[in-house]
C-alpha cells in the first residue's frame, strides 16, 4: 500500500496545480473587466466550488495578489526579451514601455485594482523588477547623452512609473482609449527624459 502513496500524492499535487491555475486563470479574466467580482463569481467561472477557491486562497485579498503578481511577472519577462542594452536608448524605452503595456493591454483595469487594493509595501515590492529594467536603460541614456541630466535617473523612473499609473487610470474611468493612452504615454515619457518624440523613427 505504502508502495501507491508517492504517485497518489503526485496526482493530488497535480490535480491541485491545475485547480488552482484554473482559479487564478478565471480570477485575471474576471478582475480584468469586473474589479469587484465575488469570490462566487471565480469558482463558477473556473468551475470549481467556492470552498476550493479558498482552499488554494485564503483571502479574496490573496487572490487578488496572485492576479496582480502573475500579471505583473509576465510584464517583467516581456521587459527581459526586450533587448534593452541595444540600439538607442530612446528606442530601448519605448521598447520597454511597449513590452509592458503590450501584456497588460488585455487588462487594462488590473492597474486601478492593484493601486486600489493591494498596499504600498506590496506594490513597491512587485516594482522592483521594473525600477531596475528602467534604470538600466535610463542610466544608459543619461551616459550617452541621449536624455536630460537635469535629473536622476531614480527619479526619471519614479516619474514614468507614475505616468504609467495615471494613463491605467485614465483607460479604467473611459477618458482615454487604450492605444491614445500608449501614444501619449510615449511620448510624455520621451519629453520627460529631455528627448523630442518628432526626432525618434516611429514616433511624429
Amino acid at each position: 500500500m505504502s508502495e501507491l502513496t508517492p504517485p497518489r500524492r503526485r496526482r493530488r499535487r497535480t490535480d491541485a496545480d491545475r485547480s488552482a491555475a484554473a482559479i487564478l486563470r478565471a480570477a485575471t479574466e474576471a478582475f480584468a473587466t469586473q474589479p469587484n467580482a465575488s469570490v462566487e463569481d471565480i469558482a463558477t467561472a473556473a468551475g470549481v466550488s467556492r470552498q476550493t477557491v479558498y482552499a488554494h486562497f485564503k483571502t479574496r485579498e490573496m487572490l487578488v495578489h496572485a492576479v496582480i503578481d502573475d500579471v505583473a511577472a509576465t510584464a517583467v519577462a516581456e521587459m527581459a526579451d526586450a533587448n534593452l542594452d541595444e540600439g538607442p536608448a530612446a528606442d530601448a524605452l519605448l521598447r520597454l514601455l511597449d513590452a509592458s503595456w503590450r501584456t497588460l493591454q488585455p487588462y487594462p483595469l488590473l492597474l486601478t485594482l492593484a493601486t486600489s487594493t493591494v498596499g504600498s509595501e506590496a506594490d513597491g515590492n512587485r516594482h522592483a523588477a521594473v525600477f531596475d529594467h528602467l534604470g538600466r536603460v535610463l542610466a544608459r541614456g543619461q551616459e550617452s547623452g541621449e536624455f536630460s541630466r537635469e535629473v536622476s535617473a531614480a527619479w526619471l523612473a519614479t516619474a514614468i512609473v507614475a505616468l504609467g499609473h495615471a494613463a491605467g487610470n485614465e483607460v479604467a474611468a473611459g477618458r482615454m482609449t487604450l492605444p491614445d493612452a500608449t501614444a501619449e504615454l510615449a511620448g510624455s515619457v520621451l519629453r520627460l527624459c529631455g528627448v523630442d518624440p518628432r526626432t525618434v523613427p516611429g514616433r511624429r
